[in-house]
């Protein structure tokens, strides 16, 4: 499913100084997955995600992503990749708050040559989707109503609106507080479990690692241990929104 073969990538400064923020990476994720990328800040982690999600072009080395090799692609191909094999979900919840729920749920389709629709296929769709996150009866309501994890959990729905391949999830529960970061992935461990969704999490928190099958840890920018997770220990309050 996910296959990176020596990836490089570096930034350079206005100074002319290289960061190398990942250093030769290899690394494969089969198919329906549950893997954690864990480091500390300025590990690379971060950026090993936005290039596996197609969201970062500039690298060296090989990555193959669901039978495609993403190299040389152009805009539209780039596009259309991730709006139909990549779902992602980010720390914080990047929800329009002047649209309601349906909106926010359905807005993979305005980026994918279709336009803002409120007709009942749409809507059906839509309320399909907020039932797998346990939301259906806020299909209308507006993301300042709702909570940090119901806000979550939509951003989930989302994610999951165009049936993606993989989901690749940033800090996940980094806004949430304890409780509601078990609620969130709980869900994401089921639509792992159920539907066979290859996931990828990026994060610092070794808890929320061993919720995964596997934990892939990085330091400056090199892959350092590869392992099934450990039993989880008790969570940590993140201090979070409820």
């Amino acid at each position: 499913m996910i296959r990176l073969e020596g990836l490089h990538k570096t930034y350079t400064s206005e100074g002319g100084v290289e960061n190398h923020v990942l250093r030769g990476v290899d690394l494969a994720v089969a198919d329906g997955e549950l893997v954690a990328l864990m480091g500390s800040s300025g590990s690379g982690k971060t950026t090993l995600l936005n290039v596996i999600g197609a969201l970062d072009q500039s690298y060296r080395g090989r990555v193959v992503i669901a039978g495609q090799d993403l190299k040389g692609l152009g805009d539209k191909a780039l596009s259309r990749f991730r709006n139909q094999t990549v779902g992602y979900i980010f720390q914080q919840f990047h929800l329009l708050p002047h649209l309601p729920v349906v909106d926010n749920v359905a807005m993979p389709r305005w980026f994918d040559g279709g336009a803002k629709r409120h007709d009942g296929d749409e809507r059906a769709e839509v309320k399909r989707v907020l039932e797998r996150v346990g939301l259906a009866h806020k299909l209308d309501a507006r993301p300042g109503h709702l909570s940090g994890g119901e806000k979550q959990r939509v951003a989930i729905a989302r994610a999951l609106y165009a049936k993606p391949k993989i989901l690749l999830c940033d800090e996940p529960t980094g806004a949430l507080d304890s409780e509601t970061s078990e609620v969130v992935l709980d869900l994401i461990a089921r639509l792992n479990a159920d539907e066979g969704l290859t996931v990828v999490v990026v994060t610092h928190d070794p808890y929320v690692a061993s919720r995964c099958r596997r934990t892939v840890r990085i330091v400056d920018g090199q892959i350092v241990s590869d392992a099934a997770a450990s039993a989880p220990a008790p969570p940590s309050d993140a201090g979070g929104a409820a």
